[in-house]
C-alpha cells in the first residue's frame, strides 16, 4: 500500500491535497481501490454543486460494489477530473494520480490523518 506523506486522509478513504489555503483536491486512496477492486463506474458532482462536509459527494462502482465518497470539506466543487469518466480504472492504476473532483471557496474541514495514522488506521482494519 502507498502512504504519500503529503496528503490528508480521512476515516472514510479520501485523500486530500491543499492546492492553496482554499482550495483542495480530492481522491480515493490506494487503500480504498484496493479493497473495492476494479473500478468500472465513476459518478462524479458538478463544477458549481455545494460540497457539504461530511456529506455523500460521489460515487464509485467496481465489480465488487458501489461506494459513496464523501466530502471531507465544505465549499463549491470547482473543478472535476472528466477523464477518469471515460477511463475508472486510472484510480486503480494511479490513485494519486487520477483525483475525482476539486473543491474551492472551502469554509469547513474535516480533522485529518497524517499518512502515518491513516496507514495505522488501515492496519487495524477499518
Amino acid at each position: 500500500m502507498n502512504f504519500p506523506e503529503d496528503l490528508k486522509y480521512t476515516r472514510t478513504h479520501e485523500w486530500v491535497r491543499a492546492l492553496d489555503k482554499k482550495t483542495a483536491r480530492v481522491g480515493i486512496t490506494d487503500y480504498a481501490q484496493h479493497e473495492l477492486g476494479d473500478l468500472v463506474f465513476v459518478n462524479l458532482p458538478e463544477v458549481g454543486d455545494e460540497a457539504i462536509m461530511g456529506e455523500r459527494i460521489a460515487d464509485v462502482e467496481s465489480v465488487k460494489a458501489v461506494s459513496d465518497i464523501f466530502s471531507p470539506v465544505a465549499g463549491e466543487v470547482s473543478a472535476v477530473n472528466d477523464e477518469i469518466l471515460d477511463a475508472p480504472e486510472l484510480v486503480n492504476s494511479d490513485p494519486y494520480g487520477a483525483w475525482l473532483f476539486e473543491v474551492g471557496e472551502i469554509t469547513e474541514r474535516e480533522e485529518f490523518m497524517s499518512a502515518e495514522d491513516y496507514e495505522k488506521y488501515c492496519e487495524e482494519g477499518e
